[in-house]
């Protein structure tokens, strides 16, 4: 079976950003709310944090159920991780997250500033230096034949497909504008040399763009 490098439900608002300035503690998406970015998930049947029965299905449902689906090892930026800056001033910060992360697989973490590895429940945060080139092959191997997630944000997924190493790619086009902000694209057009594509748009206001390599 061919391992597969991915971007899975990655959202960025209709000017083509996936986080808002100014990311604080907070507020991990700076200026952006994710209340509306993810308002589409958030309202599936198939939404981990569901607490009430119901939910929509149809296309959003069925992305966001597929979300994990044979996923062995996921890759992150920095500032997905912390929205702390330059080298760790202590190492009590594990994540977002809470000591169960949504994961489930070992994750590397792509920093100028490594710190030591560590486990919260069934996954493993590593933190690691150097290009997509050089990080991918250390994902593939702990993903033990599954494929690989690029989990965001924007400027990390960007970096992977700057370097030709993207292999599927879903962009969820939440139906607000963020003016700024961190971006993953001018117009989803600049992939169309490498990728084909569909664009599907949903009842519930966003619109998905699939691509899969040419």
């Amino acid at each position: 079976m061919t391992q597969l490098v991915k971007v899975q439900n990655f959202v960025v608002s209709r000017d083509g950003f996936g986080a808002g300035e100014d990311q604080t503690l907070e507020r991990p998406f700076g200026h952006a709310d994710p209340g509306v970015m993810f308002a589409w998930a958030g309202a599936t049947a198939s939404w981990p944090n569901r607490t009430e029965p119901g939910g929509s299905r149809g296309l959003d449902d069925y992305l966001t159920r597929d979300f994990a689906h044979n996923i062995g090892a996921e890759i992150m930026g920095r500032n997905k991780f912390s929205p702390h800056r330059g080298p760790w001033r202590n190492l009590d910060w594990q994540g977002w997250w809470g000591g169960e992360p949504p994961f489930h697989t070992p994750v590397f973490v792509l920093t100028h500033h490594e710190r030591p590895s560590f486990t919260l429940s069934d996954t493993t945060f590593h933190f690691v230096s150097g290009t997509p080139a050089e990080v991918l092959p250390l994902a593939k191997e702990a993903a033990r034949g599954k494929d690989v997630r690029i989990g965001g944000g924007a400027t990390t997924i960007r970096s992977f497909l700057d370097a030709d190493l993207v292999d599927t790619l879903h962009v969820a086009v939440a139906p607000v504008d963020l003016g700024s902000g961190v971006p993953l694209w001018k117009t989803p057009d600049e992939l169309l040399d490498r990728f084909h594509a569909d664009v599907v748009p949903s009842p519930s206001g966003v619109v998905h763009h699939l691509f899969w390599r040419k």
